[in-house]
């Protein structure tokens, strides 16, 4: 089995290609040791002590290596862990443990709440998301969550390397906002959430 690696716009994450799926649909992020129990493959990543968030996307894995630790360090230990994980075939989750899984357009506990006049609109900013943002998004390692529509403020969450990338508020404020404001005239803004 060979794994692939692609660096992403964030200097501290490297995207690991397996060749193969990663997640059937929708999206997991571990941001802590503690969330990465829920995942066999998730805790050995972190086990490394080398690594500060591991990000599952559908034929990707996004890891983010802790400040001071150098790639061609890491690098083998991941690439290592991820062999071991996908020739044996085992489980990605542990046990009733798959909670956390985003899917686009689920609600979550950080949803913003909007009315229910601003329906259409919604519809509207998820669809540009899902279409144009989220491919994008996803090439450089990461994802972005839909989090809510207010007074014309959109709020999402970027996820995997887009999280701690020094561009993500570039990304948001003159890329996402730029499409959105273009497409949808009611958006005046957008929030990282």
């Amino acid at each position: 089995m060979y794994i692939e690696t692609e660096p992403t716009p964030n200097p501290a994450s490297l995207k690991f290609l397996p060749q193969r799926q990663v997640m059937a649909g929708g999206t997991r992020e571990f941001a802590t040791p503690e969330a990465a129990e829920a995942s066999p493959l998730a805790q050995a990543i972190f086990d490394t002590g080398e690594v500060t968030n591991v990000f599952f996307g559908g034929d990707f894995i996004t890891v983010t290596a802790a400040p001071g630790v150098s790639w061609p360090e890491l690098k083998p230990q991941v690439l290592a862990i991820l062999l071991d994980h996908f020739v044996s075939e085992a489980p990605l989750f542990a046990p009733a443990s798959a909670a956390g899984i985003a899917v686009p357009g689920e609600p979550d506990d950080l949803v913003v709440e909007g009315r229910p006049e601003d329906g259409d609109i919604v519809d509207q900013i998820q669809e540009l998301l899902e279409a144009r943002v989220r491919p994008a998004v996803a090439g450089d390692g990461g994802d972005i969550q839909f989090r809510g529509y207010r007074d014309g403020i959109v709020y999402l969450q970027m996820q995997g390397a887009c999280a701690g990338c020094p561009s993500s508020t570039a990304t948001l404020k003159h890329g996402i906002e730029g499409l959105l404001k273009h497409y949808v005239p009611e958006v005046v803004e957008v929030r990282a959430a």
